[in-house]
């Protein structure tokens, strides 16, 4: 699909889409809990629908309702491949929770997901029993007996591989300890996920090195709960009405959540904007001329395209630090924000680990590739506004990953676009 968004400005009230990341770790502690549970999820995505498919696969019964899904339980193993479609989140979180299901199971990937990192996660579960095949591949299989013990692994890889195993290890016979090596990259996304289990009854215990996790944990569901309003999506609308200018409101928001891209109000309070929070709603109005920040996303990675394009018509040189694992995602996102905005006829360059912009007043708009990153089509959308020609966007559709609706809420706050498939 090609989308042309014309340079009008945004502005208005939009409510905030379900959190993606917050939908994933519900939906896999509903599904390992012994009870039936409500799960409130106003939308839907390619990734969220990744996971329901996969724990369906695994065993559970996920029926829509008004409003969300009623999970049952994982009672009986499932049959049949295990397709992740291209979520990291799903495959990282669900690989060990199979192999301590004791599940033998082939797992199909998509996208560039095979070759995202995962040899750490294969090596520490193989050194509990694990017999892993098929590593590279598109078709990784899992078989054999995972066992309890100390599972050590690096933290500035991927924070889903620590998710994966606080999510597996309450389920083994025996206790466990999490050694986390190194700098511990993505700590709210860990964070979350603690939350998550323990909203479900499970028990994990911090240590100067990791965690602690007691064995023979039953996952008890809390009956009804709701996902929360999506930081990391949210942020990108935020920024679009940082660079249009005016007033924007975002509703449905937790404002006291643990998702770490809710450090997006203090970026753009950084930049210049005025950012107002209230009950479930954040206000950013944005009048006078962007200043250029710096800012580590070393936990905040999600965040770097929506802030470069910010950083695009912000005056000075903006630096975004510790971005390097931007490579291993969707697309390697260091090259296609910096293409992407460049081509749009912004200032970016990339120095190792750092990306490095310097604002000018507009861009001047064009036709770009999606990378098959939504992030980086929302990007690309977000600059129209600033542009002096229309942005048009090849392969959209990838924007479908996290947020489907993403143009029809475009439009809902004054954007103006045309759609059209590819021939």
């Amino acid at each position: 699909m090609q989308v042309r968004i014309n340079p009008r400005p945004i502005g208005g009230t939009l409510r905030a889409i379900p959190s993606k990341s917050h939908a994933h770790r519900l939906l896999i502690c509903a599904a390992l809990a012994g009870e039936q549970t409500e799960l409130l999820c106003a939308a839907d995505s390619r990734d969220i629908s990744a996971t329901r498919n996969c724990l369906t696969a695994l065993g559970a019964d996920i029926q829509p309702m008004e409003g969300g899904w009623k999970v049952y339980p994982i009672l009986m193993p499932g049959e049949g491949d295990i397709n992740c479609g291209e979520s990291g989140s799903t495959f990282r979180f669900l690989f060990p929770v199979t192999c301590a299901l004791s599940q033998s199971r082939t797992f199909s990937l998509e996208g560039r997901l095979s070759r995202r990192p995962m040899d750490a996660l294969y090596d520490c579960l193989e050194e509990h029993g694990v017999i892993v095949t098929g590593a590279g591949t598109e078709k990784v299989s899992c078989s054999g007996s995972m066992r309890p013990g100390r599972f050590t692994i690096p933290g500035d890889i991927s924070s889903q591989f620590i998710s994966g195993l606080i999510f597996a290890l309450p389920l083994l016979y025996g206790d466990s300890e999490i050694i986390i090596e190194g700098k511990t990259e993505s700590r709210s996304y860990i964070d979350l996920t603690l939350a998550c289990v323990r909203q479900f009854g499970i028990t994990v215990e911090e240590t100067p090195t990791g965690f602690v996790i007691p064995g023979n944990q039953r996952y008890i569901s809390p009956g009804r709960i709701e996902v929360e309003g999506d930081w990391s999506n949210g942020a990108f609308i935020l920024c679009g009405g940082a660079i249009s200018g005016g007033v924007l409101t975002l509703t449905g928001m937790n404002n006291n959540s643990i998702q770490g891209d809710r450090e997006i109000c203090s970026i753009l309070r950084d930049f210049g904007a005025r950012v107002e929070i209230s009950g479930d709603k954040v206000t950013l109005c944005r009048e006078n001329h962007l200043r250029a920040v710096t800012v580590d996303v070393g936990n905040i990675p999600d965040l770097v395209p929506a802030v470069a394009a910010v950083a695009s018509v912000a005056q000075g040189e903006t630096v975004i630090k510790n971005a390097g694992r931007l490579r291993l995602k969707e697309s390697d996102r260091l090259a296609a924000v910096s293409e992407t905005l460049n081509a749009l006829g912004a200032d970016v360059r990339v120095e190792g680990d750092e990306m490095k912009i310097i604002g000018r007043p507009t861009l001047k708009g064009g036709t770009v590739d999606s990378w098959n990153d939504h992030r980086i089509v929302m990007m690309a959308a977000l600059c129209a506004p600033a542009c002096e020609e229309p942005v048009t966007v090849t392969g959209a559709q990838a924007v479908n990953k996290s947020y489907p609706g993403f143009f029809n809420d475009m439009e809902k706050l004054g954007g103006q676009t045309e759609r059209w498939e590819d021939k």
